[in-house]
């Protein structure tokens, strides 16, 4: 196969033996290059060669560090070695701009640790917290069926694992209109009616779950709403698309409609947002410390200042599972 054969995500997918949906995120962070034909995401061999030879490179820099920290020489400082370690080790995942915060109070914490963040959805978030390849998953799943956010989905979703949900705040979820709402959209009812295109979130993001319970309970397939299938991967992305025009109706929260202009949101809900803990690594220092910084006045006093947050029960443990 030649170097500057293009492939589509679903091609790259089945080589790299990952989801289609990994894939536009690895496109999204730049981890892999790409280019686009239309609104049609394409990706070169070449570069799927050298996002594996980057990911090589990565591993070997991650054992040797692990080496270098076991050997515990005496020429090097003991705890700028633990640090280098934890920096591969510790993963935040989730995509609100508050775990961005909350992961720079952690680097400044004497109990905290320099995490890494990933930018994954609520579903996906919570099946790596499981598989152990994260160490914190916060999500916003709505379960139609109980009425309930979270709860249900890490119980699923974390089988034989016991967890402790926290809570973050409770932001508004709703759709997103041309400025004026010239089509006259009031409520996901609308999407019966013919002459309506939509742009999606992806699948796994809380917002894309939100959007596919409220259309099963109302009898809607999403095979017969256009553009059902065009996703973004966020709730800007989404915003935007529907104030340049290009579609007529989005989902996603009150906070992001507030940044862009020419657009107007109807609220549907109010979800919580929340993050989730295995139990067993509640009292390890690095977790501890994240306890704090959430519930310290100054953690609070940054979002409150960033607004779109109802921070009444930021801190507060949700459940045990």
């Amino acid at each position: 196969m030649e170097k500057d054969f293009a492939l589509t995500p679903l091609e790259v997918a089945e080589i790299l033996k990952i989801s289609k949906n990994k894939v536009y995120e690895l496109v999204k962070k730049g981890e892999i290059n790409s280019y686009r034909v239309g609104n049609k995401v394409r990706i070169e061999l070449k570069d799927i060669d050298e996002y594996k030879n980057k990911s090589r490179k990565l591993q070997i820099t991650r054992q040797n560090n692990d080496e270098v920290v076991n050997s515990s020489t005496t020429s090097a400082h003991p705890y700028q070695l633990q640090d280098t370690k934890n920096s591969y080790g510790f993963v935040i995942c989730g995509q609100d701009i508050m775990l961005d915060i909350l992961a720079r109070f952690l680097q400044h914490h004497p109990n905290g640790v320099q995490a890494l963040r990933s930018y994954t959805g609520s579903y996906d978030g919570l099946y790596a917290l499981y598989h152990g390849n994260v160490q914190i998953a916060t999500a916003h799943l709505w379960d139609g069926e109980t009425n309930q956010y979270n709860i249900p989905y890490v119980k699923r979703l974390l089988p034989g694992i016991p967890a402790v949900i926290i809570h973050l705040a409770n932001r508004k979820q709703g759709i997103y209109v041309a400025k004026g709402n010239p089509k006259g959209i009031n409520s996901l009812e609308d999407l019966k009616r013919p002459g309506i295109t939509i742009i999606n979130r992806e699948l796994g993001s809380g917002t894309r779950i939100l959007l596919d319970e409220h259309l099963k309970k109302l009898g809607i397939s999403g095979n017969n709403i256009d553009g059902y299938g065009r996703e973004c991967f966020s709730h800007l992305a989404v915003a935007s698309a529907v104030a340049r025009g290009e579609v007529d109706f989005a989902i996603g929260n009150e906070k992001a409609s507030q940044q862009v202009n020419g657009i107007d949101f109807i609220p549907l809900q109010t979800e919580s947002y929340e993050l989730v803990i295995k139990k067993e690594d509640i009292e390890k220092p690095h977790f501890q410390a994240v306890l704090q910084i959430i519930r310290s006045d100054e953690f609070k006093l940054e979002l409150d200042g960033i607004g779109g947050y109802d921070l009444s029960n930021l801190g507060k443990i949700t459940a045990e599972t």
